[in-house]
């Protein structure tokens, strides 16, 4: 029987690597899930995620380039487990890559109940922000001398 991308397809396969122990990067932003961001389920709404994903990336891009920044495309996004109201989300970042004016950032965000216990990855994606001067065009990003 095919699978009809039930809720059954959100669960991981018998094949699939183990979710990681921890978080890869750095910390870029941490917030409290509230009532007012939750879909109609009442689970933490994905884009609410997807924003607070791309305020942490700008927060290690901005860093980085010495500039603004501006988000300029989402690569990869996987959302691999609900975020319930009420959790501690906390956001990391890395740098995967630099090019010319952009930076292509590993963002993962990882949720607590508030009642404590571990932590566990709930999102991930791959974010590329360009470096724009005062004008709003894009420049090089500064590099490390």
């Amino acid at each position: 029987m095919p699978d009809g991308g039930g809720a059954a397809s959100l669960l991981p396969k018998m094949d699939d690597p183990p979710p990681p122990a921890e978080p890869h990067g750095e910390i870029v932003i941490r917030t409290i899930a509230m009532p007012a961001d939750t879909n109609a389920n009442g689970d933490i709404f994905g884009g609410w995620m997807v924003s607070q994903m791309d305020l942490g990336g700008a927060v290690l891009a901005r860093t980085l380039a010495g500039s603004r920044v501006a988000t300029a495309a989402i690569d990869a996004m996987s959302f691999v487990a609900p975020v319930n109201v009420g959790d501690t989300v906390t956001c990391y970042a890395r740098l995967q890559g630099t090019g010319r004016t952009s930076m292509k950032i590993a963002i993962e965000a990882w949720s607590q109940h508030f009642s404590g216990g571990p932590q566990r990855r709930v999102t991930q994606g791959v974010f590329t922000y360009v470096a724009i001067d005062a004008g709003g065009r894009p420049h090089p990003v500064k590099r490390a001398k």
